[in-house]
């Protein structure tokens, strides 16, 4: 299947908030294999959601285990406390959640701090936030990422109510003349590629889906773009 539709391919990024981190290198390997586009990591501080994850030592770990891009994602209370330190990995972007503590003034800084060593900087939206929320911190985005679960745990199920906000971010980035990126994270599969493909999300954030027992993840990874495609090529109508 040709992956270009009118300049528009999905890319599959792996989040390995279920992988084993017991064997974070055969982890790796496995997934470079199967064709991912980039790595998702997710950092949690037992703080902003209920759930602890890992720190900067371990993006570190991934970032010298491979050269795919890397994408941060911060679920912390205090991303402009921690964020220089998860730079120092030289992650491609990372984001945090607009709902997070601190002032628009603090936010805005973080993500200028972001910009200026080289990453790209984003802002998440939690599904019961209206993507208008960003608004305010365009011009230092180049990231919005739509969450279709609660943040804070895998494996959790897909809101396919929430994807309509990807045409939103899309639009905003548009109105405003950036060359900014859509992503989506949460309940990602071959089962709801579909969905995020037809809002022409450009990265789609798969977790556990990729790490099942009696699944090939390369074939869960073709599957993801297949049908992403296809939701792409059939429109938003099809997946509200």
């Amino acid at each position: 299947m040709d992956e270009l539709i009118e300049g528009w391919r999905p890319q599959v990024a792996a989040s390995i908030l279920t992988a084993d981190f017991g064997h974070l290198d055969r982890v790796v390997r496995k997934l470079e294999r199967a064709g991912v586009d980039r790595l998702h990591l997710d950092v949690m501080d037992g703080h902003f959601v209920p759930n602890i994850t890992f720190g900067p030592d371990i993006v570190a770990a991934f970032r010298r285990l491979t050269a795919l891009p890397i994408d941060v994602h911060l679920m912390i209370s205090e991303p402009s406390r921690y964020v220089d330190r998860f730079l120092q990995a030289s992650p491609e972007t990372v984001t945090f959640h607009v709902e997070a503590p601190g002032t628009d003034d603090l936010k805005a800084a973080t993500l200028q701090a972001i910009r200026d060593a080289g990453a790209g900087a984003g802002l998440a939206v939690s599904p019961g936030t209206p993507t208008t929320a960003v608004e305010p911190f365009l011009r230092w985005l180049d990231v919005i990422m739509v969450m279709t679960v609660e943040p804070g745990f895998g494996g959790q199920r897909f809101m396919a109510s929430a994807t309509p906000k990807l045409g939103e971010a899309a639009q905003l980035f548009e109105r405003a003349g950036i060359a900014g990126s859509t992503h989506v994270d949460g309940g990602i599969s071959r089962d709801t590629a579909a969905v995020a493909g037809a809002w022409a999300a450009d990265v789609c954030v798969v977790g556990s889906a990729l790490f099942q027992r009696g699944r090939d993840t390369a074939d869960e990874v073709q599957l993801v773009r297949e049908r992403a495609l296809d939701g792409h090529s059939a429109g938003p109508a099809s997946g509200a």
